[in-house]
């Protein structure tokens, strides 16, 4: 058997593994019926999550900071102005060691002015003292054992079969106990409505058979996103999968982000 059948045996294994999504017993009657009907998912009434499995993932060696990605998440999903964002870009920068240190490099610094959208501005380190700069896309990480699901005491968040984590603004009752729980910081209170708010993977697009709209805008093509379960013969997910030493966020929190990443320096967190 060759590389790339091994690669992607590989690929379609996870993918079945990903399809057991840990399964949740529900004290309340609301949490059922949200994920019976999928109250508010904007999905068209013929789509059918049971025959998806969705997954994105990330090359932040592509990735330039253009904040293109949160821009259009933020017009095409109506997220409120101000520092709120359902994706967001930060920048790494990487100080040279201090003359005489025994250490081969400085502490991280990071920002995100804006979220990254429309760009950032030079860093205040001199050039000459930068031993490497980098952007890496944030967003909800798709976890398969979710904190957020945990703690909501009325079962407004949910996990649908699709692999989305979704949040219903019916059920919710704006307790932030998610936005807490999260240890991604992908969750923020709408100012507005008051309710929970995060990525959705852009629903209302991807179950129409679009992409969402940050990966559709991203000229440097540093997001992929797919379907595991309906893998085409060279899939972008497959290529991705077998070019790069993939990874996730925070592994050792056990939540088993669906959200992978290629090119992560080790002081991304």
């Amino acid at each position: 058997m060759n590389h790339t059948i091994n690669r992607r045996s590989s690929l379609l294994r996870m993918g079945a593994a990903m399809a057991g999504l840990l399964t949740v017993s529900f004290a309340r009657a609301a949490k059922a019926a949200v994920q019976t009907v999928f109250v508010s998912t904007t999905a068209p009434k013929g789509y059918d999550p049971t025959k998806h499995k969705w997954l994105m993932c990330i090359d932040a060696s592509k990735c330039i900071g253009c904040g293109l990605c949160a821009e259009a998440c933020k017009k095409e999903n109506g997220v409120p102005e101000g520092p709120y964002y359902r994706t967001w870009i930060e920048r790494y920068i990487i100080p040279k060691p201090k003359p005489g240190s025994d250490l081969t490099r400085g502490e991280a610094i990071v920002d995100s002015p804006n979220g990254g959208m429309h760009g950032f501005p030079e860093p205040t380190l001199p050039k000459d003292k930068i031993e490497h700069a980098f952007f890496v896309p944030k967003l909800c990480n798709l976890c398969e054992n979710p904190p957020c699901i945990q703690v909501c005491p009325v079962g407004a968040t949910f996990t649908a079969p699709d692999g989305a984590v979704l949040i219903d603004p019916n059920y919710c009752i704006g307790c932030a106990f998610c936005i807490q729980a999260c240890p991604y910081g992908a969750r923020f209170l709408n100012p507005a409505t008051k309710t929970a708010e995060k990525c959705t993977l852009c629903y209302h697009r991807i179950s129409r058979g679009l992409k969402p709209a940050c990966v559709e805008v991203c000229p440097a093509e540093a997001r992929i996103f797919g379907d595991l379960k309906n893998l085409a013969a060279d899939d972008p997910l497959q290529k991705f999968y077998e070019k790069n030493r993939v990874q996730v966020l925070k592994p050792h929190l056990g939540t088993e982000p669906r959200v992978l990443y290629a090119g992560l320096d080790k002081e991304v967190r």
